[in-house]
């Protein structure tokens, strides 16, 4: 892969709450210089409007592109466009089952298809409870079809005291996935 293949990452953002997970993973990226490819459908726009807090446009102005759901003639909709892969936070349940079952109806889902296609990195980050049994079925199915599952469950050991703490904690670990270093993250048995 070319060295700009690895540092570009597609970012999805879709309709389940969540939404300050992701403006603090886009942060965490423009902070790396990663150049970012972002993808918000319109369950996360509606989302945004309703939980009044991070908006659409703190979110656009982090990534290097934004892309229209609606335009499955983008770049990222192709394999042939060379990326380290793609991350989806939040992942919401009805897009854990387009992943899940290959419905490309839009361009999130059609990028997270191109990016297991193409066997690159994809993590899906839920943050949904209770788990009911279709999607345990679908995080299944993503799983075994390459995908990798993380729930926005921050840890505790770190003594956080802040929102953002709790935000850092699981940017850290996503970022992980991609060999990224975060920065200010304590791990397990670090001083």
């Amino acid at each position: 892969m070319s060295d700009l293949g690895a540092r570009r990452l597609v970012v999805g953002v879709s309709g389940g709450s969540g939404i300050p997970y992701a403006l603090a993973v886009l942060r965490a990226l423009h902070h790396l210089g990663t150049e970012t490819h972002l993808v918000v459908s319109s369950g996360a726009k509606r989302v945004m409007s309703l939980e009044g807090g991070p908006q659409l446009s703190d979110l656009t102005e982090l990534a290097h592109t934004v892309h229209d759901d609606r335009d499955l003639g983008a770049s990222i909709a192709s394999g042939s466009y060379r990326t380290a892969g793609m991350l989806v936070v939040p992942c919401s349940a009805g897009t854990l089952a387009k992943i899940a079952h290959g419905f490309a109806d839009n361009l999130l889902a059609r990028a997270a298809h191109v990016t297991l296609k193409e066997r690159r990195r994809l993590v899906l980050v839920t943050r949904e409870d209770p788990l009911p049994r279709p999607m345990l079925q679908n995080m299944l199915l993503a799983h075994d079809a390459g995908a990798t599952l993380m729930s926005a469950s921050p840890g505790f050991y770190h003594a956080p005291r802040t929102v953002d703490e709790l935000l850092h904690f699981v940017t850290a670990r996503v970022l992980d996935q991609f060999g990224l270093e975060a920065g200010g993250f304590q791990r397990w048995g670090e001083a």
